[in-house]
């Protein structure tokens, strides 16, 4: 009996022994994520992207207006991530908030199991699941059940499918057209994937010899215009294109906004530390790369200063970009091919389900108080008022408790003048057009961070009363006209 147990240990040893290590570093990544599954509901943006998501699989029609906030009310609005607010309303349906997280959970390793994978093609597995690491801790603070993480593995995909037929002298296979056609349908960010294509045809044609250039050119020209058709093959067409370029045209107030604001090395933090390993590495043992490489990395340095949300395109494109140089300049071997066997594959999926049916079953996850409101909100609702001037922290939960928004986090929908006339007034650079904005909108009830500056000036206010506070919100309401 003892030797069969041990046989029955030594098989089951043998099967997990050949699952390759960039199958078992997606799978501890998204164990990991499970465990601190919370931490991917810590944006209120998750509750309106499911309630839209909810109310395009109930009426099996897609939002071509505003339907959620009484300011813009009816205005034309583009949900240019329409697939992926389905499918977090379909998992929140399924599960409740463990459905979001684990959708969420299962796109970010697939993620990093597919960057330690391309890189252990050319690369030694140790080094390949260092640098995935090192990736996943700058991309970290981004990790949201949000739109933008679902397309996560479709951007490295469609990045290194680009570098191959780069490297081959060829342009793209037409194969890829999905991809870009998918991405365009989960998140807005599919323009990127645009600007790539000519930055590796730059790399392509700069490296082919000077006979093969005007074809190869051509053909690179061809595969963008397939893939810009490609990106219109969604339910607003040509408009996807147009609002993704709105979202980048806010201004100024792409500086207010968290994700948006650029890098800040104010203290040392994880980026700053890999800028100075990368410069140190790179000046010791004297990495050389081609016009076209250099190009990249550093547009895709420029990218990650100017915008912190784009730290992860840095984090997960840069080792793309700097692989093949690298390991031909230091003669790196690849990974040692481990033949995947079906039992082996089997046995980590049955693990990794049990692991998911625990965590739905038993979890009691729910996004922060600090942007759930629910005791604030509660007693809102017992006022009745008709319109609310709200934090744009609460937005999205205003909006899931199906209560119209003065604002929320859909910015390309406000625009920039409107946004920063509300953050001068609520700030109390502009006190008398937040005063103004209680009189022109018609405001009945104001529900606000008890560390925003208006909150103050409220209380002094004739004809209106806090009738609520706690640590996370403070509600007045209007006593008179």
């Amino acid at each position: 009996m003892t030797a069969n147990v041990g046989m029955i240990s030594q098989e089951k040893a043998l099967s997990l022994g050949r699952i390759p290590a960039w199958l078992w570093l997606g799978a501890g990544v998204y164990a990991l994520l499970l465990i601190v599954g919370s931490t991917l509901l810590r944006d209120s943006d998750t509750y309106w992207q499911i309630v839209v998501g909810r109310s395009i699989l109930e009426h099996a029609a897609l939002p071509r207006v505003d339907l959620y906030s009484f300011t813009r009310i009816g205005e034309p609005w583009t949900s240019s991530s329409w697939f992926a607010q389905v499918l977090y309303a379909a998992s929140y349906h399924l599960a409740g908030w463990s459905g979001p997280i684990v959708l969420a959970a299962i796109s970010i390793a697939a993620t990093f199991a597919l960057l330690t994978y391309v890189l252990g093609c050319r690369i030694p597995s140790t080094y390949a699941i260092l640098i995935a690491l090192a990736a996943m801790v700058l991309s970290w603070p981004h990790f949201f059940a949000r739109p933008h993480v679902l397309a996560l593995p479709v951007m490295v995909a469609w990045s290194y499918g680009l570098m191959s037929a780069s490297e081959r002298r060829e342009p793209p296979s037409l194969w890829l057209l999905p991809l870009i056609l998918l991405w365009a349908n989960l998140h807005g960010g599919f323009i990127f994937g645009l600007v790539l294509i000519g930055a590796f045809a730059f790399d392509a044609v700069w490296n082919a010899k000077p006979s093969q250039r005007e074809p190869l050119t051509v053909r690179w020209i061809a595969f963008g215009v397939g893939a810009v058709a490609a990106c219109c093959v969604t339910p607003y067409g040509w408009g996807s294109i147009l609002t993704s370029f709105k979202i980048l045209d806010l201004g100024e107030l792409l500086h207010l906004i968290n994700e948006w604001r650029p890098a800040d090395f104010s203290s040392l933090g994880p980026f700053e530390l890999s800028m100075l390993a990368l410069i140190g590495g790179g000046l010791y043992s004297g990495v050389k790369l081609s016009p076209p490489r250099i190009a990249l990395a550093l547009g895709l340095l420029h990218m990650a200063l100017s915008h912190i949300r784009n730290l992860e395109i840095f984090a997960l494109l840069l080792p793309i970009v700097l692989l093949a140089p690298v390991a031909s300049q230091f003669a790196l071997q690849p990974a040692r091919l481990v033949r995947i066997s079906a039992p082996s594959v089997a046995m980590l999926a049955v693990l990794l389900g049990g692991l998911t049916w625990v965590f739905a079953a038993n979890a009691r996850i729910a996004p922060p108080e600090g942007q759930s409101p629910a005791a604030a909100v509660d007693a809102l609702q017992a006022h009745n008022p008709k319109r609310v001037l709200n934090d744009l922290p609460f937005g999205g939960y205003l909006i899931w408790r199906q209560i119209p928004v003065f604002i929320d986090g859909r910015a390309e929908l406000y625009g920039e003048a409107f946004e920063m006339a509300y953050y001068r007034a609520l700030t109390l650079k502009d006190a008398n057009h937040f005063l103004d904005i209680l009189k022109t909108w018609e405001i009945d009830a104001v529900l606000l961070k008890p560390s925003t500056p208006a909150v103050g000036l409220l209380d002094q206010v004739s004809g209106w009363k806090r009738v609520y506070s706690d640590e996370n919100a403070v509600l007045h309401v209007r006593t008179a006209n």
